[in-house]
């Protein structure tokens, strides 16, 4: 999955008529329908704020809003662009302004759909990556050697914590946990034990 770079705005103008589109990261649905009442509020002079979102390490949570266009034409191919790129931890909002010259059902299905891909383009996608945080303690004679081993294999060390031993946090990709394993054993000459905790996301610019 992927999430946007950054949070922005990008608005595209159709035959008179603005179509100002918003991106937000959001962690929850409630983050989303606030970012959705903020943009509502602060462009109330408009006449739609279509709106989709998609969230999840997975993107199984996905909501639309057509707000008031012809159903179909709005949220939905918002959403659609979302899920084409894989996207989510999102939330997509245009604001339309209308400017007098109906578009039409397909005029606005490419509208609300151009207006939410400008938009990704200007504020740039990130990859989410599954890694898993590892932990392993050794003693303070292996300490150096290893954290200097972990950086230069590339490894990303989340913490160190110092107290009667040293305990390393490293994130490790999902699919490398059993690698990681073996070549820990094999580092510390059997002294280090990875533990397996939590499952986070790291992201990687695209």
């Amino acid at each position: 999955m992927r999430t946007i770079r950054r949070s922005g705005e990008f608005e595209l103008e159709i035959k008179r008529s603005r179509f100002l589109c918003a991106l937000a990261r959001v962690e929850s649905e409630e983050q989303a329908r606030e970012f959705i009442a903020r943009r509502r509020k602060l462009h109330h002079e408009a006449r739609h704020h279509c709106s989709a979102y998609v969230l999840g390490p997975d993107g199984r949570t996905q909501r639309s809003s057509d707000d008031g266009e012809p159903a179909g034409t709005a949220g939905v191919p918002m959403l659609e662009v979302l899920r084409h790129n894989e996207i989510t931890r999102t939330v997509a909002v245009v604001s339309r302004y209308f400017g007098g010259t109906l578009l039409g059902a397909g005029g606005l299905v490419r509208a609300y759909g151009n207006a939410v891909s400008a938009a990704l383009e200007h504020v740039g996608l990130a990859e989410l990556r599954p890694m898993r945080l590892v932990s392993t303690t050794v003693d303070y004679l292996l300490a150096g050697k290893l954290e200097n081993d972990l950086r230069s294999k590339g490894f990303t060390v989340s913490d160190v914590d110092y107290s009667e031993s040293v305990r390393f946090v490293v994130r490790v990709p999902e699919g490398e946990l059993e690698e990681f394993d073996v070549w820990l054993a094999e580092n510390t000459n059997g002294a280090a034990e990875a533990v397996r905790g939590d499952l986070v996301h790291t992201e990687a610019p695209i």
